[in-house]
């Protein structure tokens, strides 16, 4: 993986990906998941591109990748509810054999961003908290400023001014307990360096974490619980969980993350919790060393659950509709025609919507992509570091709107 993968993964990490890296160029941003905007051109809706078909461009490309040993993993097309491609290459566990499938299930990294968003908006629907509440109002123990200035609309779209101390990358965890001890006395470290309101150059890691305590604060459940409940059961998703590593360790269904070394090597991340990978942009980390994914991040998914998650954010399956307009609204400008919304980000690719978020670890990557317009959506779960996830989605969103490298709002 050469330096300038490293940026964009980070930067797709960040942002989720196709807004931030430019892997198909944006146009205007995404008003709302489900607005009904007319399709035009290639893009119409009950069209079946030739290039989302078995066989046809895109399937052809990912079996390439797969046959250089640069795509370990899952990719799943949809239309409508209905699968067009599904696709799975690699190992999920090569010590005892156990190959990835359509049921295995992948961790998320960042790509689970957004069910924390999920679950503040459940919360607003409800009149149980206010997007424009400052974290002083459901928490305590923070920096006065922060308490009082900072607002939950604040984090959503990244804009807190926070900075966050580094996070002990090296430490090895070995209960729910302990990770959730960590991480709220981690996010009370937090500083005020920038204006709220305002976009920054800073990472602030506590914009997840804190919103996802304001959720348990609020609702009476660990953040973990109450997504399971309220978000994968709601959805049908019953091939997703917040998963311990004993369970990583030992299911069948769940995919090992390989993470590259310095020599070339792969290791199973899990199995060699004393490694770390070597790259600039996530140095030293190792995903098996968190017994759980942080609150407010992660978690574990099928390709068939992130379809049915993103076809229940227009349904009404998990908010009403105007707050799922609420949650994938542009609010933010990335570069000269992408946005950021409450966690995915949104454009315009050939004439119509797509939202979209990306995740990475080490051996890890990750990528869900919605096309309300025309109602496809698109999954990306590898097991490895070599996955160009950036080119992926690019290719992925090309064979779905007849988009090239260019085509904006214009489409």
């Amino acid at each position: 993986m050469d330096s300038t993968r490293g940026v964009d993964r980070r930067r797709l990490v960040r942002w989720g990906g196709l807004a931030a890296t430019g892997a198909i160029a944006a146009g205007v941003p995404l008003a709302n998941a489900g607005t009904g905007h007319a399709a035009t051109g290639s893009s119409r809706p009950d069209r079946i591109p030739p290039a989302t078909r078995p066989g046809g461009a895109y399937d052809r490309y990912v079996a390439r990748l797969a046959a250089e040993g640069r795509f370990s993993g899952v990719v799943l097309l949809s239309h409508r509810g209905r699968t067009v491609l599904s696709r799975s290459y690699g190992m999920a566990d090569r010590e005892r054999g156990i190959r990835n499938h359509s049921g295995t299930a992948f961790t998320l990294s960042s790509a689970g961003k957004p069910f924390c968003a999920v679950a503040v908006l459940q919360l607003a629907q409800q009149g149980r908290l206010r997007l424009s509440d400052p974290v002083g109002r459901h928490l305590t123990g923070f920096a006065p400023d922060i308490a009082e200035q900072v607002t939950v609309h604040h984090m959503l779209t990244g804009t807190s001014g926070m900075n966050t101390p580094d996070e002990d990358i090296h430490r090895v965890f070995r209960s729910r307990a302990e990770v959730h001890a960590y991480q709220e006395r981690w996010a009370r470290q937090a500083k005020l360096v920038g204006t709220p309101g305002l976009p920054n150059g800073f990472h602030a890691g506590a914009e997840a974490a804190v919103p996802a305590l304001i959720v348990e604060a609020v609702s009476g459940q660990t953040y973990w619980d109450y997504v399971e409940e309220h978000i994968f059961r709601r959805c049908g998703m019953t091939g997703s969980a917040f998963h311990t590593r004993p369970r990583w360790l030992t299911d069948e269904r769940l995919a090992h993350p390989y993470m590259t070394l310095a020599d070339g090597s792969r290791v199973d991340a899990l199995r060699h919790l004393d490694q770390g990978s070597p790259y600039e942009y996530m140095r030293d980390r190792n995903p098996g060393r968190a017994f759980i994914d942080a609150v407010g991040d992660g978690g574990f998914a099928t390709a068939p659950d992130l379809v049915r998650f993103a076809r229940a954010l227009g349904d009404g399956t998990l908010l009403d509709r105007p707050w799922a307009d609420v949650l994938t609204a542009a609010k933010l400008p990335l570069g000269p025609a992408s946005f950021g919304t409450y966690g995915p980000s949104a454009e315009i690719v050939g004439g119509q919507w797509v939202i979209q978020r990306a995740g990475g670890n080490p051996g890890v990557c990750a990528n869900w992509t919605s096309y309300p317009d025309t109602g496809w959506v698109g999954v990306i779960l590898a097991n490895c570091d070599d996955a160009p996830l950036v080119d992926m989605i690019g290719r992925e969103t090309q064979a779905v709107t007849g988009a090239t490298p260019g085509d904006g709002a214009g489409g």
